[in-house]
């Protein structure tokens, strides 16, 4: 069990630091990717996914979500005893990851002048402000999120989500970046946005605003249902009692 902690720490620590990375390479001041743009942010996270999956697939099954791991336990697929310990190693993970962001582009979040971007490389926010809308975007992502990864990544071989899976994975997270993702900023994973947003509210960054707490619960309370959500249209789909034509 400590090799499955170590290593959903490590591919969630790597999935922050690219991806929370990717974020501030467009937004933060002075950098050589500033102003790069949403395809450039969507495209460095579905990256980010995949070098984290593939990283550690082979040991813990790459879950780096507590949606993911919520999601196959409500399933049958992962077992719930396992569940406190993939989240509490994907929590820190995460907080590991933006720390490691805020080492790599310290002196461009104290260039950066709008307190707004520099949350923004830790943590999302909506692009209009509406708690059942906001709420509702984070519950289709990850819905989208989770039930494909029932399918692409086969979590039946083995509960795992796999090496091998790593790129469909990668890729449906593009997709729901593209599609998805121009409400909220797709969370789509509560270590994602909490872990990176106590880190935002730790270190020190010339002129910080707060940490949007307020908003904070969303992006880990609205992923978890969208993945109790998909585990269930998962059951129904593969209950015998459903039958078409």
């Amino acid at each position: 069990m400590l090799s499955h902690f170590i290593a959903e720490f490590i591919g969630t620590a790597l999935l922050i630091l690219l991806g929370d990375g990717v974020v501030a390479n467009v937004v933060l001041k002075d950098t050589k990717g500033n102003n790069a743009g949403w395809i450039v942010i969507t495209f460095g996270w579905a990256m980010a996914v995949f070098v984290g999956v593939f990283a550690v697939g082979g040991y813990s099954g790459a879950h780096i979500n507590p949606a993911v791991t919520i999601g196959l336990a409500s399933a049958g697929l992962f077992p719930w005893a396992s569940v406190p310990t993939y989240i509490i190693g994907q929590m820190l993970g995460a907080a590991f990851g933006a720390f490691l962001v805020w080492v790599h582009y310290n002196q461009h979040f104290n260039r950066t002048e709008d307190p707004n971007l520099q949350l923004a490389v830790f943590s999302t926010g909506p692009a209009i402000r509406s708690t059942f809308n906001n709420f509702m975007s984070e519950v289709i992502g990850t819905f989208t999120l989770v039930f494909g990864v029932f399918y692409l990544a086969a979590p039946a071989a083995g509960n795992e989500i796999g090496s091998l899976s790593a790129l469909p994975v990668g890729l449906l997270v593009l997709a729901i970046g593209l599609s998805l993702g121009g409400t909220t900023g797709y969370a789509i994973n509560p270590a994602r946005d909490l872990g990176p947003r106590i880190i935002h509210a730790l270190v020190p960054i010339k002129g910080k605003r707060d940490s949007d707490w307020g908003y904070a619960w969303i992006p880990v309370i609205a992923p978890v249902v969208g993945a109790i959500l998909a585990a269930l249209a998962h059951l129904a789909l593969k209950s015998p009692s459903i039958a078409i034509g």
